[in-house]
């Protein structure tokens, strides 16, 4: 999975872009290589554009794998962005299995537009 992300640390934002052919590796290496980065904070929220994925392969099983651990805090506001269906639900099954390990929010979104906009809402909030 090709993929770029950039930290704004002072919206306390990872914004995630990915395109391509994505597979639970990707995922993995993408999560190692965020954690060691310095500017990196788990309590950000994160913007994860997947609308220029083209094909996933991985199995239910390894969403399943890939949902009982996370870079980002319980509490982080996260936004998962999928226009494609397959990618879409594969988004909500990983949101439905992270919910269940505690995340409070962690929505899936057909459009960074959108996605955005929830994600600010906290800041209007405080």
């Amino acid at each position: 999975m090709p993929a770029s992300y950039e930290i704004d640390t002072q919206k306390k934002l990872v914004v995630l872009t990915a395109w391509g052919i994505c597979d639970a590796e990707d995922v993995r290496q993408f999560r190692k290589h965020l954690s060691n980065d310095r500017n990196f904070d788990p309590s950000f929220s994160e913007l994860a554009d997947f609308t220029r994925v083209t094909n996933v392969k991985f199995t239910p099983d390894e969403v399943r794998m890939l949902a009982q651990v996370s870079p980002f805090s319980a509490h982080s506001r996260r936004a998962l962005v999928a226009e494609e269906q397959l990618i879409f639900g594969l988004s909500k099954m990983f949101s439905i299995l992270r919910s269940l390990r505690g995340d409070d929010d962690l929505r899936v979104f057909r459009s960074r537009r959108e996605a955005m906009a929830w994600l600010m809402e906290k800041d209007k909030a405080a």
